[in-house]
């Protein structure tokens, strides 16, 4: 009779044997679904042969700014990608200054831009969406103990907080270059840094955009501030008109907002 160490050493032998017959096996099998798996994935790249758009953009949150990862992130971007893959498009999204990106949409190397129409330097280089993506509102600022100012008389020899990179339109900027005004000028880099600028009184009053005003604002925790409502910008989809097929992008873009608005999606941004 066989101890039980024999009886022992026999299964593990014959466990192992069965391991050996095995593992072939197993290793076919897997090499086999990760080379389909593979395969897939390159014949789906290889399938897509939709056209590629270059969506440009500049920093501004909560509309369009780029992350701590380096990712696109903000509503109108979202609704930019959305529509263009409805529309049957891919996208790349890109941060730009705005200068640069104003140069970009005039030789084509961005072929998109949701932002305003209208801009001088741009107008003769671009097609603009029919459809309106929303709007938004430029306002001038100042502190509780400031009297509401009468524009342009008050401003004069006055203290103006802007963001850097920020463009205006040309009824602020005339008012803002005035030489019989002799505005200051002070510029900053965030929405916070103004906002605390104006508290601090460096500078008398700050030339800003509500929504992301409102925002650093309740960053800091600050009760909400008297202004003299500027200007209400509309933001269109801007088409380079350099862009592959530019007139037929422009139209597949407002038929997308238009069926995806049927559809009952929310399109809306803040």
């Amino acid at each position: 009779m066989l101890g039980l160490c024999d009886i022992f050493i026999t299964k593990r032998r014959q466990i192992a044997a069965v391991r050996t017959h095995l593992m072939p096996r197993f290793l076919c099998l897997a090499l086999a679904v990760a080379l389909h798996c593979s395969a897939s994935l390159a014949a789906s790249a290889a399938d897509d042969s939709r056209p590629l758009v270059h969506v440009g953009y500049y920093e501004f949150p909560p509309y369009s700014y780029t992350d701590s990862q380096g990712r696109a992130k903000g509503a109108i971007l979202q609704l930019s990608k959305r529509l263009l893959e409805h529309a049957g498009y891919r996208t790349t999204l890109r941060s730009y200054p705005s200068a640069r990106l104003y140069n970009a949409i005039q030789d084509g190397s961005v072929q998109v831009w949701p932002g305003a129409p209208g801009k001088l330097e741009l107008r003769e280089h671009t097609l603009e969406t029919q459809t309106l993506l929303g709007e938004i509102v430029l306002n001038l600022y100042f502190r509780r103990d400031t009297l509401m100012p009468r524009l342009p008389d008050d401003l004069k020899g006055r203290g103006v907080i802007m963001i850097s990179g920020y463009t205006y339109w040309q009824t602020v900027n005339e008012m803002l270059n005035d030489p019989q005004l002799a505005v200051e000028q002070h510029r900053t880099g965030t929405h916070t840094a103004a906002l605390e600028m104006l508290q601090r009184r460096r500078g008398d009053f700050l030339l800003d955009y509500q929504t992301p005003v409102e925002q650093a604002r309740k960053r800091l925790g600050m009760s909400e501030l008297p202004y003299v409502e500027l200007q209400r910008i509309p933001l269109k989809l801007i088409v380079s008109n350099k862009a592959p097929g530019a007139e037929a992008l422009r139209d597949a873009l407002d038929r997308a907002y238009a069926e995806l608005q049927a559809a009952g999606e929310d399109l809306r941004l803040p």
